[in-house]
């Protein structure tokens, strides 16, 4: 029996699946006896309206909470719309550290670099691996700190250091944790359900109205 959208949480990595309730499912079965293909087509693009809907909030809402560009966090989205007959849409989104050079408008200063109101002392701002510049710090720095470089291997633990270092000149790429997003899957899914019947209804009406101007005419 269907229970509604739902999410599932990794280590680095989650997904919300958007579907309809048990409840909801009830209403559009009654509805499609009469218009099946109405029903059917308000269904998909309502859950389709859906996913967008939550792609953008949950941009704006972690792009606000970690300070990072919208437009970065976007990326980290990734939706998969309803397709074929399985009434189901997916948002994933990637939890892992996202480089800290994507947060906004990058500054070198004499001391360190900045952005978007972070500043990352004793670092610099240089393209060293790839073909983009990025925040590194030599691992030797004093103001070398494992928090602000999470996400790569020191020795056996996680902590700063990025596998592209070397023996002579060992580098950590500055990043931001999106750890802080984990607690609000739960939320995102009620606002989904929320969403989703609010669209749903909408959705229907649009089909009941083409249906019954249809049948005025014959």
């Amino acid at each position: 029996m269907s229970i509604g959208s739902y999410k599932e949480l990794k280590r680095d990595s989650g997904m919300l699946t958007i579907q309809a309730s048990a409840a909801h499912l009830q209403a559009f079965q009654d509805f499609a006896k009469l218009v099946p293909k109405a029903a059917a087509a308000a269904q998909r693009r309502a859950i389709n309206k859906t996913l967008r809907w939550l792609r953008t909030h949950i941009a704006r809402a972690v792009g606000r909470q970690e300070r990072i560009a919208i437009g970065a966090v976007r990326q980290r989205l990734r939706a998969y719309p309803v397709s074929g007959g399985t009434m189901r849409g997916k948002l994933w989104f990637g939890l892992n550290a996202i480089e800290a050079s994507r947060a906004g408008r990058v500054r070198q200063g004499s001391g360190g670099v900045s952005v978007a109101g972070r500043r990352f002392q004793g670092a610099f701002y240089k393209q060293v691996y790839g073909s983009k510049a990025d925040i590194w710090i030599r691992t030797s720095s004093k103001h070398f700190s494992a928090e602000d470089y999470p996400d790569s291997e020191q020795g056996r633990r996680r902590s700063g250091f990025v596998e592209e270092n070397d023996n002579r000149f060992p580098l950590a790429k500055a990043k931001i944790s999106l750890e802080q997003a984990r607690p609000h899957f739960d939320a995102w899914v009620r606002r989904a359900d929320e969403r989703l019947l609010e669209v749903l209804k909408q959705e229907l009406n649009f089909e009941l109205q083409k249906y019954l101007k249809g049948t005025a005419r014959v």
